[in-house]
């Protein structure tokens, strides 16, 4: 008999199997970190929806200024979208072409600004600041002078307090370093977004459900054709107020009157706060002259500022956005208290973009309500 069919000896094989080691089976329990009941898990879910909400405020808060600068992007790309649409209708050009002339419109202008007039305007914005400061202590000494317990430097004290609360961001964005690079970047972002804007718009509306992106680009086309017509209507204002106030001003003689122009036609971007400031600088610098002449100024600023008001901006306000005058104001006051001289300019588009939302939003709901019936 061959060998390998031998069988082997029972007692090795009992004996190896003893020494195999003896594993014990045990049944596993739930532990304490098992997230099996149900309120828990309902309860984890809300705290982290807090939580991330919390962050997010966090992160809005500490990156306040990138987002103005975009969204200042935003509103220059949608004024050089108009521009571009405006020249169409002159020249039938494509679109490409003519975006390039308004851009090099613009930066022809920014050029001719601070090389042809940049020596005067600098010479006569020292002298301005010089004839701000004498002009408040004068009304100081008067109020003083006619018994009141106010003193030349608590009125130059309290003009300091106003210029300087604008918010807390101010100092970033009034140097003059800060101010060029923030509008370079916006210029080089609205450059981009004007040449493209259906990318940028198709890249949103591809990280949003299939079903919001038909609402999606319902409501971001109304917006840029309300940006389009808002800026249209401030551009016009600006334009008005700037040339009107130079002219006027330079034929009564009135000391500075090429500055006080510019600063009021960029002022006029700002409703309501900026014609306040530019008429102060105006009476002041009117007064600083002349009895005479500071009457007349007066008399420049209101005619300046009921063409603007009486015609140019209800004009606007029928094609664009009807904003409220406090709730522009209102906006206005928090914004430059939470962002600064740049949340202060953004904050008329912000409030007519949040405007548009949500007015679709109220139509949308109003559109699945009369589906779903009573």
């Amino acid at each position: 008999m061959n060998d390998a069919a031998t069988p082997k000896p029972r007692k090795a094989r009992t004996a190896r199997k003893k020494a195999e080691p003896v594993v014990e089976t045990f049944r596993e329990e739930v532990g304490p970190t098992e997230l099996y009941d149900p309120l828990v898990r309902s309860e984890l879910k809300k705290a982290a929806v807090w939580i991330g909400m919390a962050t997010l405020v966090v992160a809005l808060v500490w990156l306040a200024q990138p987002i103005l600068l975009i969204i200042g992007g935003l509103v220059l790309a949608a004024m050089f979208d108009g521009g571009a649409r405006l020249l169409g209708r002159i020249l039938p050009i494509p679109r490409g072409f003519r975006l390039t002339i308004v851009v090099l419109a613009v930066f022809g202008f920014i050029y001719w600004t601070f090389v042809f007039t940049g020596s005067e305007l600098a010479a006569q914005a020292a002298s301005l600041q010089t004839i701000v400061e004498r002009q408040i202590e004068t009304i100081g000494n008067q109020i003083a002078a006619a018994g009141f317990n106010i003193s030349a430097d608590d009125v130059k004290g309290f003009g300091s307090q106003i210029l300087n609360s604008v918010g807390r961001v101010t100092a970033a964005v009034t140097s003059v370093v800060g101010t060029l690079t923030n509008m370079a970047m916006m210029l080089v972002l609205a450059i981009f977004i004007a040449a493209e804007p259906r990318m940028y718009e198709r890249g949103v509306a591809w990280m949003l459900p299939l079903a919001e992106r038909e609402h999606f680009y319902g409501t971001a086309e109304k917006i840029g054709r309300v940006l389009r017509r808002l800026m249209a209507g401030r551009l016009l204002g600006m334009a008005v107020e700037g040339f009107g106030t130079w002219i006027l001003l330079s034929l009564g003689g009135v000391p500075m009157a090429a500055l006080l122009g510019i600063l009021t036609g960029l002022l006029a971007f700002l409703p309501n706060i900026g014609a306040i400031v530019s008429g102060a600088l105006i009476i002041l610098v009117g007064f600083s002259a002349g009895v005479d002449v500071g009457l007349y100024a007066i008399f420049v600023y209101f005619v300046v500022q009921m063409v603007d008001g009486y015609l140019i901006v209800p004009m606007v306000a029928k094609r664009a956005v009807d904003l409220a005058p406090a709730l522009v104001l209102g906006a206005q006051i928090l914004f430059g208290a939470l962002f600064g001289v740049l949340g202060l300019a953004l904050a008329d588009p912000i409030i007519a973009m949040i405007k548009v939302a949500l007015e679709r939003q109220s139509e949308r709901n109003e559109a699945r309500a009369i589906r779903q019936g009573p």
